[in-house]
């Protein structure tokens, strides 16, 4: 029962320790967004300043993560350069490694309690008191994320040294050295972050658990287990996003492949010729180098980097279901492509619209049905910008005037298409609210809507699907007529004496904006 006891504040210990980072990273994001992404859109300029921008951005923001997603999406929106983009990322592995010192000077060297309590029993208290998203809340979020980073980092060491007492670990040391490196790399890919398995490292090696040798180990493999979680988030991205994802992956993977074959040379330098006798800092100095030696070994080599990765990942057809397959020159075909992407818009759209007010729909592609409704409100984005340039192109070559009509019509449509899109996104809050509600009023209020709302799409369908215009006009106008009385229906009813009783004044505004 102890054992198990001692385990769980291990655990707990990792659990802190990560809800800290989290609360850093959140914190500064909001705080100072804007700045970092410009000053990382200036850094990118060139090579070398792109990877002293990049480790001077993580040094702050304490993670390589946040960052490189960040750089993900510059390069899918085309800001920067995919070489400049993996110059970034060789700074920012280079600069997650401040928490690493900051963790060895301030964790193990002072009795963290005295500072680390006060400061998240009063960064905690003013952040629940404070108004959300405020400056003051985000503030007390960084210094309560301060104070978890040391409470974990203290639960860690407590956890590892009474397990030490009642298991003997170093007789595991037996095993080979690669059992280590794996056991770093599957502990980072679990959690997703570098630091909390340096940190757990630290603990091991503070209390002996694991020699430096074995500890090394265990922070090459973390550098690889790090570095997945951005081919996972470029799964679903474009092909430029998945060239920059599988970059830093091969930076990280190869650097601790070539390390991990000369790891006893290097360990024997750090402790021998370098003389560095505190076995913590030496694991952070070993940490610092490995990011140094990748920074050494790919710079030369981004360019020539570049070009091959352009060549492994091409763009997917499957981004677009028309469009691709036919050049814009070609304008009277182009015309038919977008008509028919024009439907595949739509369907997408309905099916966003639907699915917010948790209603099902089956018109859109299978893939698309499978995604959450924000990724689904980002493909839309995407969609519409795809079709939009697509619509640019052909009008460069359009030269009859029929045919420039009905691509401004087809434009047309789809931009009221994105703003029926973005106004549902912009409710969801909204919806969801209405949805939970104990309210009688508000409640029943969701439930017409979400009736009113199947009913229309219901009726529009069909128009989608119909080979002739013949009589759509008249079916349109009827359902524009009946949205209107829909909607003036509802405006009467909440101006009633006998709701506005029931709910406050600020709820009554929410309803009309969103019956609106």
């Amino acid at each position: 029962m102890v054992l198990s006891v001692d385990i769980w504040r291990l655990l707990a210990g990792v659990a802190v320790f990560m809800i800290g980072m989290r609360f850093i990273e959140q914190s500064l994001q909001r705080l100072a967004g804007r700045p970092f992404k410009l000053f990382l859109k200036k850094q990118t300029a060139h090579k070398l300043r792109a990877v002293l921008g990049g480790a001077a951005v993580t040094a702050l923001l304490q993670s390589s993560s946040v960052v490189n997603l960040m750089i993900l999406a510059f390069v899918g929106a085309g800001v920067i350069s995919m070489q400049n983009a993996l110059a970034v990322m060789l700074g920012a592995n280079l600069g997650t490694t401040m928490s690493s010192w900051l963790i060895v000077f301030l964790g193990f060297r002072i009795n963290v309690d005295i500072i680390a309590l006060p400061i998240t029993a009063i960064a905690g208290i003013t952040m629940v008191l404070s108004a959300a998203d405020s400056r003051l809340a985000n503030w007390s979020r960084f210094f309560a994320g301060i104070g978890f980073l040391f409470i974990g980092l203290g639960m860690m060491k407590s956890g590892m040294e009474v397990m030490m007492k009642i298991i003997d670990l170093q007789s595991y040391n037996y095993l080979p050295v690669i059992v280590f490196f794996a056991a770093g790399l599957l502990i980072t890919t679990l959690i997703q972050s570098s630091s909390a398995t340096v940190a757990l490292t630290l603990s091991a090696l503070f209390m002996n658990a694991v020699s430096f040798y074995q500890a090394t180990a265990i922070v090459l493999g973390s550098e690889i287990g790090t570095a997945l979680k951005l081919p996972i988030a470029s799964i679903k991205g474009s092909a430029v996003k998945k060239r920059t994802a599988a970059g830093n992956l091969l930076f990280n993977s190869t650097t601790a492949i070539v390390v991990f074959l000369f790891l006893q040379p290097v360990n024997y330098f750090i402790t021998d010729i370098l003389s560095v006798t505190d076995k913590l800092i030496g694991l952070v100095l070993f940490q610092s180098l490995v990011n140094i030696f990748s920074i050494l070994l790919f710079f030369p080599i981004l360019n020539r980097l570049g070009r091959f990765l352009e060549k492994q990942f091409r763009q997917e057809a499957a981004d677009t279901l028309f469009i691709h397959k036919i050049i814009p020159e070609e304008t009277d075909l182009a015309l038919d492509a977008l008509r028919r992407e024009t439907k595949n818009f739509f369907q997408c759209v309905i099916d966003f619209c639907l699915n917010s007010f948790g209603q099902a729909a089956t018109m859109a592609p299978r893939e698309f049905q499978f995604k959450t409704p924000n990724e689904k409100y980002r493909y839309i984005k995407y969609l519409y910008g795809q079709m939009h340039e697509y619509y640019i192109n052909i009008q460069k070559n359009a030269g009859e005037k029929t045919l420039v009509e009905k691509l401004e019509r087809l434009i047309a449509a789809v931009r009221n298409g994105m703003y029926a899109a973005k106004s549902v996104q912009d409710a969801r809050p909204d919806i969801e609210q209405l949805r939970n509600s104990s309210n009688d009023v508000k409640y029943n209020f969701y439930r017409q809507t979400a009736k009113n709302s199947n009913w229309f799409y219901q009726n529009l369908v069909p128009l989608l699907d119909e080979t002739t215009t013949t009589g759509q006009v008249s079916v349109i106008t009827q359902l524009y007529r009946s949205v209107s009385g829909h909607y003036n229906a509802t405006l009467r009813e909440l101006y009633q004496e006998s709701i506005t009783q029931k709910v406050s004044e600020t709820e009554i505004t929410t309803m009309l904006n969103f019956n609106r």
